[in-house]
């Protein structure tokens, strides 16, 4: 009887567990991924902005893979010829991507934006020709010049009215931020890059853009797979910066 019983509850505890297996398995299967291409240049690598953004997906519903196509202080033109080793069209004829973000060099807006608006409706053109979505970047003004905010703004704003590309106005969440909380150190100690934090803020904005959404749950420390088992530490923020940022991006990019 005891053998029969025994039998009974380990049959009844395997059947839980592959139950268990098989949902799990279901729900990831179900799960809507996006692939994402990051167009730019450092306002795009430093911190691993990327890797943050595909991360801070994690506890969605929607997973975004992401990739870059980097080159420090490159401009859409730049990326167009195929200058400083970039491979962004080569990349675009061979790869499948869902999502193509632009980013224009920093001062580009300020200084050649007829080159922001041409390079830019020739990207988002191909973008589209590929059946992907393209997505703007919108950056932010240097820290020593808060005033050129408008001016980049204004560049980025009739590029998408041009292309019908979707607007992520990095930088109005960044102005946005130091209005309400102006001791939020953003920046790095050039007044020009993001800091963890500037990079942490960049990424809610593109997770809320993309997805509609942000989690509803954070962790503190962000910690990326790498070869060998191993993982690299992105970034660490605090609660209160975390409160803070999802806040501000939660009500500015409704």
């Amino acid at each position: 009887m005891n053998k029969l019983f025994f039998s009974l509850c380990k049959n009844i505890s395997l059947t839980i567990l592959l139950l268990f297996a098989l949902t799990k398995t279901n729900a990831n299967s179900n799960r809507d991924t996006l692939r994402v291409l990051f167009v730019g240049n450092s306002y795009i690598y430093y911190n691993n902005l990327p890797q943050m953004v595909s991360l801070l997906s994690d506890s969605l519903n929607t997973k975004l893979i992401c990739k870059k196509s980097t080159f420090g202080g490159a401009t859409l033109g730049d990326h167009w010829n195929s200058r400083k080793g970039l491979r962004t069209r080569e990349i675009l004829a061979k790869e499948k991507f869902d999502i193509v973000i632009i980013q224009d060099n920093s001062m580009w807006p300020l200084e050649h934006g007829d080159s922001v608006l041409m390079y830019g409706k020739l990207f988002c053109d191909l973008i589209k020709s590929k059946n992907a979505t393209p997505y703007l970047y919108n950056t932010w003004s240097r820290e020593a010049t808060p005033q050129t905010q408008g001016a980049i703004d204004k560049v980025y704003q009739e590029l998408a009215f041009q292309t019908k590309a979707v607007l992520v106005p990095v930088g109005g969440a960044w102005a946005e931020a130091k209005l309400q909380k102006p001791a939020t150190q953003l920046y790095f100690t050039d007044g020009s890059h993001p800091s963890p934090l500037g990079s942490f803020l960049i990424a809610l904005c593109f997770v809320k853009k993309i997805t509609g959404l942000l989690p509803t749950k954070f962790a503190t420390v962000y910690n990326y797979p790498a070869i060998d088992n191993e993982s690299i530490r992105l970034m660490q923020v605090s609660e209160n910066d975390i409160l803070f940022c999802s806040s501000l991006v939660n009500n500015y990019l409704k």
